[in-house]
């Protein structure tokens, strides 16, 4: 026999007299991490490379994993009592949701009335009969209605002396989320200024009189449970990150937050950082994929064209079974290779984003290459130390121009921030990331009258010595098959460097 017995909102204790059954349950819940054998913990012998999500000694486990212990109990025929997260699910019918979100908050956008998809109207209602979710859902499936929808529903629920708190990313992220409620409640009257207060590095992380709490995670993770106890709704939107040490705290804190929903448009596609962020929202519930929001026309009608550049045999041989920062500096350093990206930067036609890795070996010469070639074209630089304004002023202009070129970090222009009128995205730097990936090809999906269809230029690089596959055509491989698994159109092209 196993009980369950609920300890607070964030996890819960599993208590059985057999320390046999307690040993199972630790192998059952402990994960090797990928990739762990290339991490300095890793190799310092300080950390064994697995990920253990059931506390041996106190043991206990997230309470979004009670799915998994009945899983783990029915397969080996372990009878379970107790606390049960399930019962306290909701009944409430997609018409219910329909009339609250079309005829209650009448959301608005580019000032006229909108009505929510079908898919968003599913979302709400699912995350609202769960009471904790995390919500997969591609980047333009209207991620921000969804949690304007479930924010204002929970306002009327939790107690008056309880507040919503909603966790980005981004300083950008919480200017565009504070946006995004102006606009939705334009019909309605709810007063955003009034009801929203954001967070952003040194400002009040909270006000006595606004009940809904706009932060980035960078602004609150080294507040205390007391700051948090304030707080009986949390939304992570980008969910993804929370596998790290920082946002997990921030989760672990909130030990009187009965609700909480994740909400992101891609996992890494491991089993273990899906446990993780299952623990702390609830279950990953499928929204919709971009292919059916494609089809739709929902989102914008989408190619790949996959550059492969073969270099020269002089190039491979001096190259060849080097590391891959070796490989990684030699091919930034490449001329031919930063003025083929720069011929096409200049070749394309409508607003164009150039994303590269590495601001000062990379991001920097290949802006003033480009921005050399190009004549009566708007060129904006921007990278992680570009202030917040200056971001979303370049934003907002590009929404505005029909022929504007971004060279952009990764780490800046792949999460998060929405340009209706993008029509081509070049990868100037290899990634085998799915997340950064598909964060980046989201980019531009977004439907736009301006707009026919949305190219992506992947620019990969053969550098293959006889039988041998060096780094970045690795990660050429890898990202195929991100492509072919999310059903993208593909043409493949191969480009001699001499």
């Amino acid at each position: 026999m196993i009980k369950v017995v609920k300890k607070d909102d964030v996890t819960f204790k599993v208590e059985c007299e057999e320390r046999g059954i307690v040993k199972e349950l630790s192998q059952f819940f402990t994960f090797t991490v990928p990739g762990a054998e290339y991490m300095p913990a890793y190799r310092s012998r300080k950390w064994d490379g697995k990920i253990k999500l059931f506390n041996i000694h106190t043991q206990e486990l997230y309470v979004g994993l009670y799915e998994y212990l009945e899983k783990f109990c029915d397969d080996r025929g372990y009878e379970i009592e107790g606390f049960n997260p399930s019962r306290n699910k909701n009944e409430i019918s997609e018409d219910m949701i329909r009339n609250f979100v079309d005829n209650h908050l009448k959301p608005r956008a580019g000032g006229k009335e909108i009505k929510a998809h079908a898919h968003q109207i599913d979302a709400i209602k699912q995350s609202i009969n769960r009471n904790r979710c995390s919500l997969l859902s591609p980047t333009g499936s209207g991620k921000s209605l969804i949690i304007y929808a479930l924010m204002r529903y929970y306002l009327d629920m939790i107690p008056e002396n309880k507040k919503v708190l909603i966790i980005v990313p981004t300083k950008s992220l919480v200017s565009q989320m504070y946006s995004d409620f102006e606009e939705y409640s334009e019909g309605n009257g709810w007063d955003v200024e009034n009801n929203c207060h954001t967070v952003m590095a040194g400002r009040d992380k909270s006000h006595p009189d606004k009940r809904v709490v706009i932060s980035t995670w960078q602004s609150i993770y080294k507040l205390d449970k007391k700051y948090f106890s304030q707080y009986h709704v949390v939304f992570g939107d980008e969910c993804h990150l929370f596998k790290s040490k920082s946002l997990t705290s921030i989760m672990s804190r909130m030990t009187d937050c009965p609700y909480r929903f994740g909400t992101t448009g891609t996992l890494d596609g491991t089993k273990v950082h899906k446990l993780v962020i299952e623990g702390l929202f609830g279950p990953v519930y499928k929204v919709t994929s971009t292919e059916n929001l494609i089809q739709k026309n929902i989102l914008s009608d989408f190619e790949i064209n996959c550059m492969l550049l073969k270099h020269t045999r002089d190039f491979r041989n001096k190259y060849k079974r080097v590391t891959y920062q070796e490989e990684m500096d030699a091919l930034l350093d490449c001329e031919k290779r930063n003025e083929f990206i720069a011929d096409l930067t200049e070749s394309l036609k409508g607003n164009t984003l150039v994303l590269f890795q590495y601001v000062q070996k990379h991001g920097k010469p290949l802006h003033e290459l480009i921005q050399n070639r190009v004549n009566n074209r708007k060129v904006f630089f921007v990278y992680g130390n570009t202030p917040t304004e200056i971001r979303e002023s370049v934003r907002k202009i590009v929404e505005g121009e029909e022929n504007a070129i971004i060279v952009a970090s990764y780490g800046t222009f792949s999460t998060g921030i929405s340009i209706r009128r993008l029509h081509n995205i070049i990868f100037a730097s290899p990634s085998k990331s799915r997340i950064r990936v598909l964060q980046s090809i989201g980019r531009q999906l977004r439907k736009s009258e301006h707009k026919e269809k949305a190219r992506l230029y992947d620019i990969s690089d053969d550098m293959c010595w006889k039988k041998h596959k060096n780094h970045t055509y690795r990660h050429y491989e890898e990202r195929l098959k991100i492509y072919d698994s999310e059903n993208f159109s593909v043409k493949k092209v191969f480009i001699n460097i001499k």
